[in-house]
């Protein structure tokens, strides 16, 4: 079994990465887990969800995570199970925050002393923290691609940051999906009917959590108006260039097009082809046709189309 332990006087804490079917039997038996919640636990359901009992709570919760190889935000899946007096946390191994806390508390009696001698759910409004603030450096990084972006856009770089664009929007979508269902199961958590293994003094700390969820979907919104913008103003620009381009070469084709007629015209084989066989005739058909030009291009100056 992968399952480790931390047990103080008051609290159990009990926390699985990848959990195996024999971890989740484990689990069956020593806890009497409903069978559905554990087979949530097994597969990747990715959706956050909560069920009560009178004896414990069951909720998931999404939190995002950095894939580095493609530069994609990803989702990864938190399992928990709180009862009077013990906190199971299953983690399928994708963001190491709750390994690497785990792994401080084993280390650190003073840790114990604070988080596991009162009761469960301090322990848990400590592991959702910082979830929470591994969740803020990935908004920066997004906040830091967007003003990026941004610069290359009005540096003449349109091109360039297309793809870029679809990338943030990428990430901000999957943040979103996983940050949407947060506040919800937060609600719900305190507001639980299950109110026998419950502190009367829980809605405090889990006012802090939904306050803190709250201003991470605030810099969502924030984030995804903002790069609805800049993706807006990037087309825009895009659009701007090519109509210039289209615009020269249709006043190229325009310019070109009666020197092209009168080459047709002088180049046919008539007796009375005038200018034709005059003394320097070549020079003179190319000077009628750059004055054509130079005409039509002062046209065209004058009614501003230049």
């Amino acid at each position: 079994m992968s399952i480790n332990q931390i047990k103080t006087k008051k609290v159990t804490w009990l926390h699985i990465t990848k959990p195996t079917p024999a971890d989740i039997e484990y689990l069956r038996k020593e806890f009497q887990f409903h069978p559905l919640d554990l087979e949530d636990c097994i597969g990747r359901i990715q959706r956050p969800q909560i069920s009560e009992y009178p004896h414990y709570i069951f909720f998931i919760l999404t939190f995002p995570f950095y894939n580095r190889k493609n530069k994609v935000i990803e989702s990864s899946e938190m399992d928990f199970f709180i009862g009077p007096k013990y906190l199971v946390t299953i983690s399928d191994g994708l963001t190491q925050v709750v390994d690497n806390f785990f792994h401080d508390m084993q280390k650190n009696d003073y840790s114990q002393d604070q988080y596991m001698q009162s009761h469960p759910v301090f322990l848990l409004y400590e592991i959702l923290h910082r979830l929470q603030n591994y969740t803020m450096p990935m908004l920066d990084h997004v906040n830091h691609d967007i003003e990026e972006m941004e610069h290359n856009i009005f540096s003449g770089k349109e091109k360039l940051v297309a793809r870029e664009i679809l990338n943030i929007k990428r990430n901000i979508v999957n943040l979103r999906k996983i940050m949407q269902a947060h506040k919800n199961i937060i609600k719900k958590l305190m507001n639980s009917r299950t109110k026998v293994f419950m502190p009367d003094n829980t809605e405090v700390y889990f006012s802090n959590i939904l306050d803190r969820t709250k201003d991470i979907w605030d810099i969502l919104e924030t984030q995804k108006e903002n790069i609805s913008a800049f993706h807006e103003a990037n087309e825009s620009l895009l659009s701007y260039k090519l109509n210039e381009v289209i615009k020269v070469l249709t006043i190229i084709s325009v310019v070109l097009m009666p020197a092209n007629l009168l080459a047709v015209i002088f180049g046919m084989r008539t007796d009375w082809t005038p200018i034709i066989g005059m003394h320097l005739d070549f020079y003179i058909v190319i000077s009628i046709m750059l004055a054509v030009m130079l005409g039509l291009l002062i046209v065209f100056k004058k009614k501003d189309w230049l």
